[in-house]
């Protein structure tokens, strides 16, 4: 019997590329969070739909490709423009630094720091514009349905123009 891989949802492409990079950003630890998952799912889903029964079908079909750990190197040279490597950077750096697995462990962990060097590297953004976007990023209140709600907005402007 052969898996047949699921249906897409109903997104756009370089959305779902942007979606599935902030997700591979929060592989980089190798744990992705039932927790984490659930919240990037609701915001994401009443940013990409306005009708609730819409909103519950999205996060199910949207689930399956979070759970994907994609590499970084197949879905950066999908970025089309500058203003969406800033966003990736900006979401992926948003992503690692929301959280910690435990108490002990700095928010942004040596895996999750190898990662965020390998996507600056395949992102070839100037240094002051990385810069720039962590500063953005230290001034976030360090809370996670914040940053999630941070991440839909600047999901949302980004998706409307």
């Amino acid at each position: 019997m052969t898996m047949q891989p699921p249906p897409p949802p109903p997104i756009n492409p370089r959305q779902m590329n942007l979606l599935r990079i902030v997700a591979s950003m929060a592989w980089a630890d190798g744990h992705l969070a039932t927790e984490e998952v659930d919240l990037m799912l609701d915001r994401f889903s009443r940013l990409f739909s306005t009708d609730a029964a819409q909103q519950q079908k999205l996060q199910e079909e949207l689930r399956a490709y979070l759970i994907q750990n994609i590499p970084l190197d197949r879905l950066i040279p999908k970025l089309e423009t500058q203003e969406e490597r800033e966003l990736v950077l900006l979401l992926g750096y948003e992503v690692i630094a929301s959280s910690s697995r435990t108490p002990d462990e700095p928010k942004i962990n040596p895996e999750e720091a190898a990662a965020y060097q390998k996507l600056v590297e395949l992102l070839n953004l100037p240094p002051e514009v990385v810069k720039n976007i962590e500063a953005e990023v230290a001034a976030t209140p360090d809370n996670q349905a914040k940053i999630v709600d941070v991440l839909a907005q600047k999901l949302e402007k980004f998706i409307k123009g």
